[in-house]
């Protein structure tokens, strides 16, 4: 298998781990990652002034490296403006690279088409409608390693008592978070899955900060009335830790991907604003 870069939610991973002390060889084992990247990763993107290994810095510092030294900034625009042409007549970056290697000439990778044809479309242009499979433009690739979410110490979703599935008992709830058509206004919902009772709470940005606050809010509103909460894989929910100690409340986590084990809470994925 060949060398991936590291994502956001691993470098956020890997930053919790250091602080708590672990060896790089145990974080290594916990993101399916080699000693050698997570050395690597630590020497190269440490935040500068003060050696520190910052997640959010990180990832920028990552981001820019890339830029920086991306492949395909070294065709020129006639080369880019082929790859074009072949996509409307629609092609795959597969077979564009294929033809470039049987000609023996000069490739970009399938990664920087894709690249370059979302760029064209932040641009305002239309190549990205040639794309034969429009549907998975810019989906997780089938095969590719799940990493959503991956964050030690969380509570599997069978783990929770067998009365949470039943539905027998009323406090234990599934939450989530819903972007606004818009992608900018966003709602923390949760869900009591015997009732269907429903509390929003709207939140100034989809970040672990702003979801721990709702979570802990809505807590303590509900009062008693909540004995455990389920909730998906994503980073806003990082901080659960935090709302899990001050309230006793616990809580789940689904399999990455699987929104259908939250069945009550799982389906929404906009509101209208």
């Amino acid at each position: 298998m060949g060398y991936r870069q590291l994502t956001q939610d691993e470098r956020y991973v890997m930053a919790r781990l250091l602080r708590q002390g672990y060896s790089y060889r145990a974080i290594a084992l916990a993101l399916d990652r080699s000693v050698s990247t997570i050395s690597r990763e630590r020497s190269r993107n440490a935040t500068r002034h003060d050696g520190n290994y910052r997640a959010e810095k990180a990832h920028q510092y990552a981001l820019a490296r890339r830029r920086r030294t991306r492949k395909g900034s070294q065709f020129s625009e006639q080369e880019w403006a082929e790859v074009a042409r072949l996509l409307e007549r629609k092609w795959s970056p597969g077979q564009i690279v294929g033809r470039r290697q049987m000609l023996r000439q000069p490739s970009m990778s399938k990664e920087s088409i894709y690249r370059y044809v979302r760029r064209h479309r932040r641009e305002g242009g239309q190549l990205w409608r040639e794309l034969r499979i429009l549907s998975k433009f810019g989906r997780k690739r089938r095969g590719s390693p799940a990493t959503r979410g991956r964050l030690v110490g969380k509570r599997h979703i069978s783990e929770r008592p067998a009365v949470v599935q039943r539905r027998r008992q009323i406090g234990h709830w599934e939450g989530d978070t819903v972007m606004g058509a818009d992608q900018r206004h966003c709602v923390l919902t949760l869900v009591e899955r015997v009732t269907g009772y429903l509390v929003m709470k709207k939140l100034v940005a989809r970040n672990k900060e702003q979801a721990a606050t709702a979570l802990a809010r809505a807590i303590e509103q509900l009062q008693s009335r909540v004995r455990t909460i389920t909730l998906d894989n994503g980073t806003e929910f990082h901080d659960y830790e935090r709302v899990e100690q001050a309230s006793g409340v616990k809580f789940y986590f689904a399999t990455p991907y699987h929104s259908w084990e939250r069945g009550t809470n799982g389906g929404c994925q906009k509101f209208c604003v």
